[in-house]
């Protein structure tokens, strides 16, 4: 399911069903990270395969997170910050996001954790009802280009349902919580990293770096 506006993965809550796999714990584990620039920069979408950089863009810019305090200017390369920015019938709406990239199976891998999605002076009843959850995502890197593909979460309920996997999971008749630790959670990438079904009908992107 592709989608200009992401920002719809990025409330994540239990509350609502989305086209991605949500997790109480993440992919990776300290022991995975790597320093790595892959992310860094500014991209945007392009949904009709002509790169156009208006008001209209959905933009991703990644940043290495300081290391320490910020004025000694050393950053983690092991971590990212996603300032995902969306200007929407000129409403412009903010999202920070925690994302950290590991490899399995020769494969590149993104786990989000959302970290800013509201405005902390204005807390709604809604607010106090979303739980932030990991999603993680499979990636393809390209000089210029970034492709990112979530799991299709009816693809893993039907696998759960036809006992076909066993992986410790919550199902509260709408939303299926994976609640597997990291190691558990990187068998199961593992097994079906390859298959195209587990993606198919999961929610995917592709960013173009700012020229």
């Amino acid at each position: 399911m592709k989608t200009r506006n992401i920002l719809v993965i990025a409330i994540i809550t239990l509350l609502l069903s989305g086209c991605v796999v949500y997790s109480f714990y993440p992919l990776y584990t300290d022991d995975d990270l790597f320093e790595n620039d892959l992310l860094l920069g500014e991209w945007f979408e392009d949904d009709n395969q002509d790169v156009v950089f208006g008001d209209g863009d959905d933009s991703w810019n990644f940043t290495h997170p300081f290391l320490g305090d910020k004025k000694d200017g050393i950053r983690d390369k092991k971590r990212y910050v996603l300032t995902l920015t969306s200007n929407e019938s000129g409403v412009v709406k903010e999202s920070k996001f925690e994302v950290h990239v590991i490899k399995l199976a020769d494969e590149y891998f993104l786990d989000f954790y959302i970290e800013e999605y509201g405005d902390e002076d204005n807390i709604t009843l809604s607010d106090l009802h979303l739980v932030p959850v990991h999603t993680f995502a499979k990636l393809k890197v390209y000089e210029d280009k970034l492709e990112i593909r979530w799991f299709d979460p009816e693809w893993l309920e039907d696998l759960i349902k036809e006992n076909k996997i066993r992986i410790h999971h919550e199902d509260n008749g709408d939303v299926i919580l994976l609640t597997a630790k990291p190691k558990e959670l990187q068998k199961f990438v593992t097994k079906y990293v390859d298959s195209e079904e587990a993606f198919e009908d999961g929610l995917d992107v592709e960013l173009y770096r700012k020229k």
